[in-house]
């Protein structure tokens, strides 16, 4: 099998006067099942249908999105595997220069709100043929939400795009159902029973078992109503038990089915069995490649969904609470296919997920009643119907670690260590240490302060700090050097300066400087930006302190880089502001010394 058509000469090639669909991505043209379009164009391509891709177009002309033709079927658009306003700039709202999806990782090779501008001019050139969004961006903004770039509230992707359809989630079953169905003779504008999707109408008379949430316009201009509205989305994301949600926008409705059904394992297996290249088009071959695939070449998915719960997670809305995951079988095979690819050099990146060692659903209730609305799996304490187990997990470790050509399997996809924990046994914290850490283990504790982790979603304090005293004491009975490395973040809804403050205590008492913190960054979809905006839990109906001020965000990072003597004057103006001068000065328990004309 080869890539598939890019130009006219490559149909040709293939013999095919017409394609069926012509894919249209934000991304570098990537023939690898952690890349959306590749797994969504192999899967049609499956099904016996003729696939194109136009990768990264020009949106300024028409002549890239002609260069294929009229597709028989549909276009399918998505902006990537990143949201495109979140690849183009950092929290601060500065531009960003490269771009891992790109060829060589040149910057500017998409447009802000890629969906919304490529559509726009698919559908100025080829007026009536039906288009179809899905993808990360359009998933995350299928409602009216929040944009923290406008900072304000805008309309539904789907209106602002003019597409005909949206698929949210991952896709596959939907985009299967969907391309049998127009094949067969049916029309985009009856496709309204879908799972998994959304569509726009002007009579919802014939609806039955639906919530109506507050409009765009009620939520543009309210608050409250904003977070009403997310509550109700958020509940009611369950593919088992959740409602039709219709949400109002002039004198049109925003119509969301319920998520489709979780995959199988079988069909897990037969999506990555897929023949993917698993590699990048040879037409970059001459910029060096495309930067993103080098963390995922030799990685291996072998589950989706979470029901970890972090707040600024926006992984509910999108794969779900409920583990879907790859057969064993499934998984090794894969292995050994990496392991007889030319530049193998005997290390396997990781096998894992969005949590490495979430592999099974959390417990059987959920695919028989669904999630539980009212209450989260791990927090603020585990369910008592958490079924807690690495013993699956662990022999897919140690089966592929044995496999000939393998030096070495990593995991590097993060694991809930409170999951951790939580297993009776330790032989995965053993195994953990000792065969798949490279002298560091990098783990996502995120803050220290229990009241802001409390709105992170996020185990307390005395669960990582159990966590970290058993990983070092295994660490010294193995006679291994290992360390930590901590993800930490500021400026998360919930955290102020005195938050940030007992943050920047705990890393002076662990002896480390954090090289990679972060701002929290609003991004659509996750609860936490909800809070951002609303300054109100809409879960809880608390209200919550949202740090605005560019300064006090400022002074937040810069307390967990105190050591760092850029700095220091911002760690001085917290201090003072926080009245915890005690912090200042040459005792061991104070963060930075006096300022040298207070030292006279």
């Amino acid at each position: 099998m080869d890539f598939l058509p890019i130009t006219k000469e490559d149909m040709k090639k293939r013999r095919w006067d017409e394609l069926d669909f012509i894919f249209v991505t934000g991304d570098a043209y990537v023939d690898h099942p952690s890349f959306g379009h590749a797994i969504v164009t192999r899967l049609l391509e499956s099904l016996g249908f003729k696939v194109g891709i136009i990768s990264q177009p020009n949106w300024k002309t028409a002549e890239d999105f002609i260069k294929l033709g009229k597709p028989k079927i549909a276009f399918l658009v998505s902006s990537g595997n990143i949201d495109s306003m979140v690849n183009h700039y950092t929290v601060n709202k500065k531009r960003r220069s490269e771009d891992a999806y790109s060829p060589g990782g040149k910057g500017n090779l998409r447009p802000d709100r890629a969906v919304i501008v490529y559509c726009n001019k698919i559908r100025e050139i080829f007026k009536d043929v039906p288009i179809i969004i899905g993808g990360i961006e359009a998933s995350l903004r299928r409602f009216a939400h929040y944009d923290y770039w406008d900072d304000k509230v805008r309309r539904s992707i789907l209106l602002d795009s003019s597409a005909d359809l949206l698929v949210y989630g991952m896709g596959e079953k939907q985009i299967i159902e969907i391309a049998n169905l127009i094949s067969y003779g049916k029309k985009i504008t009856d496709l309204n029973d879908i799972n998994g999707t959304c569509y726009i109408t002007k009579d919802i008379s014939k609806l039955t078992n639906y919530i109506e949430i507050p409009s765009y316009e009620e939520v543009a201009k309210d608050k409250l109503k904003y977070a009403e509205a997310f509550k109700i989305q958020y509940l009611e994301q369950d593919p088992i038990k959740g409602k039709i949600l219709v949400q109002k926008h002039g004198n049109i409705y925003l119509v969301q089915n319920p998520p489709a059904k979780p995959l199988t394992v079988e069909e897990m297996d037969f999506i990555y069995s897929l023949p993917y290249k698993r590699t990048y088009h040879p037409i970059y071959k001459k910029y060096g490649g495309v930067p993103a695939l080098k963390e995922v070449e030799f990685s291996i998915v072998s589950h989706r969904g979470c029901y970890g719960g972090c707040s600024f997670c926006a992984l509910h809305f999108h794969q779900g609470r409920i583990i879907q995951k790859r057969s064993r079988e499934s998984i090794i095979e894969e292995a050994k296919k990496l392991t007889s690819m030319p530049n193998f050099k005997g290390y396997i990146h990781d096998i894992g997920g969005p949590t490495a060692n979430f592999r099974n659903p959390s417990c059987k209730a959920q695919l028989e009643r669904g999630i539980c609305k009212t209450r989260q799996c791990l927090h603020p304490n585990p369910c008592p119907n958490l079924e807690v187990s690495h013993e699956e997990y662990l022999d897919i470790l140690r089966q592929v670690r044995n496999l000939p050509k393998v030096k070495k399997v990593f995991i590097r996809s993060g694991i809930r260590y409170d999951y951790v924990l939580l297993d009776k046994s330790d032989k995965f914290l053993i195994e953990l240490i000792k065969n798949h850490i490279s002298g560091q283990l990098k783990v996502a504790p995120e803050h220290v302060c229990d009241r802001v982790l409390k709105v992170m979603g996020k185990p307390s304090k005395k669960v990582y700090d159990k966590f970290v005293k058993k990983y070092f004491e295994y660490n010294k009975k193995f006679g291994l050097k290992q360390y930590l490395v901590p993800y930490l973040m500021s400026s998360h809804p919930g955290s102020d300066l005195k938050a940030a403050i007992e943050l920047a205590e705990y890393i002076r008492d662990m002896g480390y400087n954090p090289e990679q913190v972060q701002d929290f960054y609003p991004t659509p979809g996750s609860l936490s930006t909800t809070i951002y905006y609303t300054g109100v839990n809409p879960l809880t109906g608390e209200k919550v302190y949202v740090p605005k001020d560019p300064e006090e965000k400022k002074m937040q990072r810069a307390l967990l880089q105190f050591r760092d003597p850029k700095n220091y004057d911002l760690v001085y103006k917290a201090l003072i502001k926080a009245k915890r001068t005690d912090l200042i000065g040459y005792d061991k328990k104070c963060l930075i010394p006096p300022k040298k004309k207070e030292r006279k």
